[in-house]
């Protein structure tokens, strides 16, 4: 690998917004070659996507964008296709068990590649907000926005 390499970090910004953390997790993907390649140009998106189990009990992650790399000729991958996640046995029994309770999904919150070069996935347990909770939100962070521009006059 090359070390001029810059770090890969794309986030969900919404997902704390949309959606109440519960638990955090890490999980493998698993990914062609054109995938990562793409990855590592910083052409995906986790936007809108969320996480899913299988009837086999393996977690999926549905609707993630990795952009087709520009290179790839017919050997390329299809941008919005499902891609499995790794986890441990203990996790994913874990995970699965908490999402049959209602109202809690999985989302991922950022992708990102580790210092061995793997892609990995940040994901979370999460709950849905209510309207409330979501101008709450706003709320807090127009009080900090404003806060801070007080500070800034009195410094």
């Amino acid at each position: 690998m090359c070390s001029m390499q810059k770090t890969i970090n794309i986030q969900n910004k919404k997902a704390r917004f949309l959606y109440e953390i519960l638990d955090k997790y890490t999980a493998g993907i698993v990914l062609t070659g054109t995938e990562i390649k793409s990855i590592r140009n910083s052409k995906a998106s986790i936007a809108e996507s969320f996480c899913e189990f299988n009837d086999r009990g393996e977690l999926f992650v549905i609707n993630m964008t990795i952009e087709e790399y520009l290179y790839g000729n017919y050997y390329n991958h299809k941008p919005k296709a499902e891609r499995k996640l790794l986890l441990n046995k203990k996790e994913l029994k874990k995970l699965q068990k908490e999402v049959q309770n209602t109202g809690i999904t999985i989302i991922p919150l950022r992708l990102f590649i580790n210092e061995k070069g793997y892609a990995k996935l940040d994901i979370a347990l999460a709950k849905g907000k209510k309207l409330y909770d979501k101008r709450e939100t706003i709320k807090d962070r127009d009080n900090k926005r404003n806060l801070d521009r007080i500070k800034k006059i009195y410094k």
